[in-house]
């Protein structure tokens, strides 16, 4: 066995003849434990937030789309429509076309986006699990709305003799002043509103959900107009092949995003709080840390004469250091181990048993992640070896002769 290593050993495991030394090597150990849970806690909570803040936005969002690389819309031919679906690794697609609109109901008002959607929308995207009452429709003039915009109106279902009005300004260049005593600025729509989708609160308030013909007639859109086409895929073919196949087929008029570069700013934030986090919880542990310095050096005093005695038996001063230094690097490795191993025990209570709520009916998000284990090992262990170098470094020829 390794001389250091074993003699490490017997020191983490032997209690010292002073108290004091004792005490200041328990709260030492408890405080890498403590900090080690908590690192770990927090970053499985920003996983869980992450993930669950994303579920948002992947409900709307499929898994490539192709938006136009300048303006507001695109056209797309039959024949590229035919080509589109020979691309390999696709299972469906859907055009949509969006715009913002001016609804209004009695005399109540908002203004949200339309989004003219297709008979393959609900196929490509999960829409379909956010309908939080109601149905989608079968009439050209069924609209679906967020229930934001559903309690603001205050629009009853299928109302038929008084439906939800949606207003867009006419296309064109120039003066909005009209040009005949009858004639109107914008073009309007009925839409009697046949369902309630619920997402969260930004969502909630941002769509209304109509048929794509109607939208097209409505922005004086011809049937080749768009202004995006999801694209659900198999998974057989990686998606950056799967993009180029479109990019062949539709050419430099449009832009393929996956799921991540659509919401890039939304995924940069999380990321930034995520590091942000780990760095503030890193600066406490490194704090916390210094009292591994202290410990170490009190042992090296409490163990002098016995430094002395391996001197005179033959240890050399490098492998006195190395004695103290492996027994900083186990103390922080089993503190660490035993903190993450605390932390698992407190996500896996959260995620069975969901004891912490955010609502009365929603459990805080959190997500058991290996890598996060490793993370905080990994910081752990690095911030151990650092600090049981600069204590071990403390023993020096003068310290044994004195």
């Amino acid at each position: 066995m390794n001389f250091p290593f074993y003699i490490a050993k017997r020191y983490l495991r032997s209690k010292s003849s002073q108290n004091a030394v004792n005490i200041i090597n328990f709260i030492t150990f408890l405080v890498i434990v403590i900090g080690s849970a908590a690192l770990f806690i927090v970053l499985s909570a920003f996983a869980g937030l992450k993930t669950f803040s994303l579920s948002f936005t992947n409900t709307f969002d499929p898994d490539l789309k192709a938006i136009p690389a300048v303006g507001k819309h695109f056209s797309i031919s039959e024949t590229e429509e035919n080509a589109l679906q020979q691309v390999g690794g696709l299972v469906n697609y859907s055009k949509e076309l969006e715009e913002r609109a001016y609804l209004t109901f009695k005399e109540r008002s908002c203004i949200a986006y339309i989004k003219g959607i297709d008979g393959n929308y609900r196929a490509v995207t999960g829409v379909d699990s956010t309908l939080y009452f109601g149905n989608w429709g079968v009439m050209e003039y069924n609209g679906v709305v967020g229930i934001g915009i559903y309690n603001l109106l205050g629009v009853p279902l299928d109302n038929y003799q008084n439906p939800l009005t949606l207003l867009v300004p006419k296309p064109g260049k120039g003066s909005i002043t009209p040009q005949g005593l009858n004639a109107k600025p914008y073009n309007q729509v009925p839409i009697y509103v046949s369902g309630v989708y619920a997402v969260e609160e930004n969502l909630d308030k941002k769509y209304v959900f109509a048929q794509l013909p109607l939208v097209q007639k409505l922005l004086e859109k011809d049937s080749t107009q768009a202004s995006g086409i999801n694209f659900k895929l198999n998974g057989e073919v990686a998606s950056g092949e799967v993009r180029d196949g479109i990019k062949s087929v539709l050419g430099d008029k449009v832009l393929v995003l996956d799921r991540q570069q659509l919401n890039s700013t939304l995924y940069r934030m999380l990321n930034t709080e995520n590091l942000a986090t780990y760095l503030i919880f890193t600066l406490v542990l490194i704090i916390a840390l210094f009292n591994v310095v202290g410990a170490i050096i009190m042992m090296i005093l409490d163990k002098q004469q016995n430094s002395k005695t391996l001197f005179s038996l033959g240890a050399t001063i490098r492998e006195l250091r190395h004695i103290y230094f492996t027994q900083g690097v186990l103390v922080t490795s089993l503190g660490g181990l035993i903190g993450v191993f605390l932390g698992s025990i407190l996500i896996g209570s959260q995620l069975l048993f969901g004891w912490l709520k955010i609502t009365p009916s929603l459990a805080y998000p959190v997500e058991y992640n290996l890598m996060n284990v490793v993370v905080v090992m990994g910081t752990i262990v690095v911030l151990g070896i650092i600090s049981s170098k600069i204590a071990s470094s403390r023993i020096n020829k003068r310290l044994i002769s004195a």
